[in-house]
């Protein structure tokens, strides 16, 4: 076999620019090792001319809201007019005993607006009432119904919103 001859490999000769680079890398970051202490003198002048703002006051009522609850506004409403300004726990105890399918829908959103209550405001569980309660359209799912002689009729599946504020007595 033929012998090769590798070429000798070049030795890459020293930079000497990259010295000065650092030097001028140097003298750039010095500026930016002063600006913190500017910032840090401005930002102590504006905490001294800070003035404590006025606490904001408790909140008395809480809120809740269900969307898109398969069930028509209609009846929704019959069962909700029945709870209206009660007692959170006199309007659940009436839930139990009301035989609408709109009653399971309307407790969730009562316990939730209770519990929102209690436990984001600290509010006491038994002197909560129901101040407002309110059904209204939500979606609105349109559907075709066949019917004779190749005709169709429409269908419109109603939805709607419960909203409940619960406030303390």
């Amino acid at each position: 076999m033929a012998e090769t001859k590798k070429a000798p490999a070049k030795k890459a000769a020293p930079k000497k620019a990259a010295p000065k680079k650092e030097a001028e890398v140097k003298e750039e970051v010095a500026p930016v090792e002063e600006a913190p202490k500017e910032v840090k003198a401005k930002k102590a002048k504006k905490e001294e001319k800070k003035v404590e703002a006025p606490k904001k006051p408790m909140p008395t009522e809480a809120r809740a809201s269900s969307m898109n609850v398969r069930l028509t506004p209609r009846k929704a409403r019959l069962v909700i007019d029945q709870v209206r300004g009660k007692d959170v726990k006199v309007a659940l105890g009436l839930l139990r005993n009301i035989n609408r399918a709109a009653c399971e829908p309307v407790t969730k959103v009562i316990k939730s607006a209770a519990a929102n209550a209690i436990n984001n405001f600290g509010m006491d569980e038994d002197k909560l009432y129901i101040k407002e309660i309110y059904a209204t359209d939500g979606l609105k799912m349109r559907r075709y119904l066949p019917r004779a002689k190749g005709s169709a009729s429409g269908l419109v599946k109603r939805c709607c919103h419960i909203y409940v504020v619960v406030k303390m007595r």
